[in-house]
């Protein structure tokens, strides 16, 4: 389904973004995380913006393939827990609010142009969500890959979900149980990422360009067809594994195992 009506999504220039940075040249939609302040964890609102943006880039002729990048310190430091129990912050953003909710492992489900993320610095958590919607993910080798959820007294649902899709099973759960980081290698070995690269830009460029000589239309249906392939009741996936993390927040461990980290000791689990 759609999340905004096409008449609003195909004025996305004249629209104001607040959490991220939307350039369109030379037949590709950049998008660039823009909370670094924060470590582009995704707000509620960075989370609508990002489904404006690539719902735009589906229905625009003109755009043939996704690029996204981050500014910052950290590409993606996950779901901001605040903003989702409703913590407030100022909203200058433009974008409309969806007809639907959008859930962030729904980024991608629509999109059927070749994305492409540029992973120059670390990704957390939910962060993964990004990489395993990508159709390439090109990181330099001092990026790691981290998990801590299960440090917190949380687990990642959404995120083991989606990595299933493009890791081998075992390794999933021990990343996720685990709340260990991975090097770039590791990701790249385990199917996370597609290519490990001092320049990214580079890379970025040289896949661009290989997808350019080919038919977009042609790739458009056989991205369509795929997904098509792999179609299941996706919503009542995503609206459990929601749930399943939201019981998981407010849990005693959670609440203990966020205090903690906050307060630099270590968790007193109480199992519950």
């Amino acid at each position: 389904m759609a999340y905004f009506e096409s008449e609003l999504v195909a004025k996305l220039h004249e629209q104001t973004f607040q959490f991220l940075i939307v350039e369109e040249a030379n037949h590709s939609l950049s998008i660039t995380l823009n909370r670094p302040e924060k470590k582009n964890a995704l707000h509620p609102h960075m989370v609508n913006e990002l489904a404006f943006a690539l719902e735009y880039a589906n229905q625009a002729k003109d755009v043939w393939a996704v690029v996204l990048k981050a500014n910052g310190d950290i590409f993606c430091a996950g779901a901001d827990l605040k903003a989702f129990q409703g913590g407030a912050e100022e909203i200058v953003s433009t974008i409309p609010f969806p007809n639907d909710k959008v859930l962030i492992n729904e980024f991608f489900n629509n999109l059927t142009k070749p994305c492409i993320a540029q992973v120059d610095k670390n990704v957390l958590a939910g962060g993964m969500l990004i990489m395993t919607g990508c159709n390439y993910v090109v990181a330099k080798p001092s990026v790691e890959f981290g998990l801590p959820e299960v440090k917190r007294g949380l687990y990642p649902f959404q995120v083991m979900s989606s990595l299933l899709e493009v890791m081998p099973a075992r390794k999933v759960i021990d990343w996720c149980i685990t709340g260990k980081s991975i090097s770039a290698e590791e990701a790249l070995t385990d199917g996370l990422i597609t290519h490990v690269t001092e320049n990214t830009d580079e890379k970025v460029n040289e896949i661009l360009s290989t997808l350019f000589e080919n038919s977009p239309n042609a790739i458009r249906l056989g991205l369509t067809a795929y997904k098509k392939l792999k179609e299941k009741d996706v919503k009542a996936e995503n609206e459990y594994l929601f749930g399943m993390l939201m019981q998981a927040i407010g849990s005693k461990d959670a609440q203990e195992g966020i205090a903690a980290f906050r307060e630099k000791r270590q968790p007193e689990w109480k199992g519950e």
